[in-house]
């Protein structure tokens, strides 16, 4: 049992109570606040009879205090949603929260350390959108993202910047979310929107995670279409996504955009997205914005022809859930005896049979004991 982790579960149920450090001393037996401070902070171990009396005295499960698979009082999340209560995005967040907190607990204990530095980005609320867009170019250069930045994003985040990604079966209505921890940042993303939209929502959480500390997101955001009237940071957030996903020299080797009737453009524009793994409407308004496409022929271009790309509906396979570098950090677990298969699969929302079919989507070898 973890000193540390139950000190600092202690401190975060007694916040969230509203409980002072004289009434927990008290529900002890102890003699002063400062025992109980001492506790919190990791300088004195709890006894086992101390242990039980706070799960009674609280009415906690024990696994509260005790559980390395949990995020309890010391991350933050940021959810991309519609139409969704924060009630309901609290219950989500518990499932959420139990994968991201098993990774963070099993991946030093199989050689994967996290990075030394988080990247940042030089951005504040004052900064233009043109200053969003410009960093988002740059990190698509710096992470040699190539001429289908959706493409290679996630494995970079995961690679270059040490950002946990994971694509998951999320709500309905909620189609992804940033999540801030002491020693790691997450990106989640609803595997089951389409492609464009998935891409999209990875490159403005990764925004989230870079200017976290300067520009801390709000617990909820509604996930409206791009083009949207927004508060300032979701709006350069979009600007970063787009560049991002978009680069300027990218969209210009598709040559000229004019000179052609609005069914040829539409055609087009649907085409281009799909090539590029966007949505045909963010495409649509980064033509807008690179000065491609005047706001008069933006306008003309109907959204609902852009819809799915074109398409009556989104087409394509949802990625296999979670990510490689997760499962990669899952199975050496299981096979090191960190973790049992049964746990792991519990953990993971799935059936025991069922995690080597995660394992063999990602091409990674099973663990024996599978």
């Amino acid at each position: 049992m973890s000193t540390a982790l139950i000190g600092k579960r202690l401190k975060a149920l007694r916040d969230e109570r509203g409980i002072d450090q004289d009434a927990v001393a008290e529900m002890l037996g102890l003699k002063s606040r400062q025992i109980v401070s001492n506790i919190e902070t990791g300088e004195r171990k709890v006894k086992a009879d101390e242990l039980l009396t706070l799960v009674e005295k609280l009415r906690v499960d024990m696994d509260y205090f005790t559980d390395p698979y949990r995020i309890v009082g010391e991350g933050a999340f940021s959810w991309r949603q519609t139409g969704r209560t924060v009630a309901e995005l609290k219950a989500y967040e518990a499932m959420a929260g139990s994968w991201i907190a098993m990774f963070r607990h099993e991946a030093p204990r199989v050689g994967r350390h996290a990075l030394l530095r988080r990247p940042k980005l030089p951005l504040t609320k004052q900064s233009s959108y043109e200053d969003a867009m410009a960093e988002g170019e740059r990190v698509a250069e710096e992470l040699a993202l190539g001429d289908v930045p959706a493409a290679r994003l996630p494995e970079a985040m995961e690679r270059d910047f040490g950002i946990l990604v994971l694509m998951v079966d999320a709500v309905e209505g909620v189609s992804g979310a940033a999540c801030r921890l002491p020693e790691l940042d997450a990106v989640l993303v609803n595997r089951n929107e389409v492609a464009g939209r998935r891409h999209f929502d990875l490159a403005h959480e990764l925004f989230h995670i870079m200017t976290w500390d300067e520009m801390p997101p709000d617990y909820s955001e509604d996930a409206i279409g791009f083009g949207r009237k927004r508060n300032r940071v979701e709006q350069l957030a979009d600007n970063f996504a787009a560049a991002l996903l978009m680069p300027a020299q990218v969209i210009k080797r598709f040559g000229q955009w004019t000179a052609m009737g609005a069914q040829e453009l539409t055609a087009r524009v649907n085409a281009v997205a799909d090539e590029l793994l966007v949505t045909a409407q963010a495409l649509k308004w980064r033509l807008l914005v690179l000065g491609l496409l005047t706001k008069a022929i933006v306008l003309c271009i109907a959204d609902d022809l852009l819809r799915n790309n074109g398409r009556d509906r989104g087409e394509g396979e949802a990625p296999p859930p979670f990510s490689h570098a997760f499962m990669d950090v899952i199975g050496k677990a299981i096979d090191r005896g960190f973790v049992s298969r049964r746990r792991a699969a519990r953990q993971l929302g799935i059936e025991v049979y069922e995690l080597g079919d995660v394992f063999r989507a990602h091409q990674l070898s099973v663990p024996e004991s599978l």
